[in-house]
């Protein structure tokens, strides 16, 4: 059986890339094939060096003006693409090669706390300033809106009054590193 292939696209650190190639890689199954990035300092590239990982840098002209990076990812037989902090919206020829396919992970559950610039800090702090009750991951598919796609999973935790930004972020990283390899396995399942 061929394993399947994921390709992380990634504008940070790449903790979630490397906790889902560590998740696969004992397994014949599935792998990280490769990393497509867009920020030449973001430390998922030393991350994916250091584990042996391809990287494919691009810019805001290859990925909107023309659908070649849809091409190269077909003809690299990709089974889904996992977005883990990349902050650029998806191209719609992205969507159309790999309907269904594309999957992101939003650390606030959504619908609230979604949308163009509500990303890291950002939504933590807000969430903290409104008082929430409970706080959490969204796994959901990739639209041509930020955040809109449908839900495919939701993990919530409760938040003490006492909770600091800081702390609420360390918290849902844990939860991104938890469930998102695990929703991952269950999709390409069914793929």
């Amino acid at each position: 059986m061929l394993k399947k292939r994921i390709v992380v696209f990634a504008s940070g650190n790449g903790s979630n890339m490397e906790c889902i190639h560590h998740y696969f890689s004992t397994t014949q199954f599935a792998e990280v094939h490769s990393v497509v990035c867009n920020k030449p300092s973001a430390g998922v590239i030393e991350r994916a060096n250091r584990l042996g990982i391809p990287v494919r840098m691009i810019d805001r002209n290859y990925l909107y003006e023309s659908n070649r990076l849809s091409i190269e990812l077909k003809q690299a037989h990709i089974d889904l693409i996992v977005l883990a902090g990349f902050m650029w919206l998806i191209p719609k020829h992205l969507i159309h090669y790999f309907p269904n396919r594309i999957i992101n992970i939003h650390p606030a559950l959504l619908p609230a706390y979604g949308g163009k610039g509500m990303y890291g800090m950002q939504i933590h702090s807000a969430v903290i300033r409104n008082k929430e009750k409970v706080s959490g991951i969204t796994i959901h598919y990739v639209n041509e809106q930020y955040d809109e796609g449908k839900h495919i999973f939701q993990q919530s935790i409760p938040l003490s009054p006492d909770q600091t930004p800081e702390q609420l972020a360390t918290r849902i990283h844990a939860l991104e590193h938890e469930w998102y390899s695990q929703i991952i396995e269950k999709l390409l399942v069914n793929l």
